[in-house]
């Protein structure tokens, strides 16, 4: 039998979608935080996006099922408010594909949310800074609405955390 490490259980949950923004994995979005693996049990730490995430419960049962798929009987994932999730911990490979889904990604901000919040927003249709907010509140709580004045297309950012 081959042992299966925590490198294989990361690239597994690797094909876990968002349910809401199902082009970038759960890895992607930085929300796996910790593999801990001891002998045939796995426990898995997941730093939601926000404690109201109406997609937690999805994503619980999605990373149970994964790990569970690999022959894990004992499976327990565990949910970590502490650090809070950022968006800067959101891979680069993750936020090339919001960008290619029409989703202009946060700026890393390094904590400093109140700046980003304040910088120009780049159109991930045409790279132009010549965007304006219409509204802060889009189809998720993590999303705002946006107009690009050069194409003119709608486009979705999502907001720094």
């Amino acid at each position: 039998m081959t042992t299966i490490t925590d490198a294989d259980i990361l690239s597994a949950l690797d094909e876990v979608a968002d349910p809401e923004m199902p082009v970038v994995s759960i890895v992607e979005l930085g929300i796996v935080r910790a593999v801990n693996l001891d002998g045939d049990r796995v426990e898995i730490v997941l730093a939601p996006t926000f404690s109201g995430c109406p997609a937690l419960s999805a994503i619980q049962t999605a990373v149970r099922d994964k790990v569970a798929s690999l022959g894990f009987a004992d499976v327990k994932v565990r949910l970590s408010f502490n650090p809070p999730w950022t968006t800067d911990w959101i891979s680069e490979s993750g936020r090339d594909k919001l960008q290619r889904m029409g989703i202009a990604p946060p700026s890393r901000h390094g904590g400093d949310v109140l700046t980003v919040l304040e910088t120009p927003v780049q159109c991930p249709y045409c790279k132009s800074l010549r965007t304006t907010r219409r509204n802060s509140f889009g189809p998720t709580p993590c999303r705002a609405i946006y107009f690009c004045n050069n194409c003119v297309q709608p486009f979705e950012r999502m907001k720094a955390l």
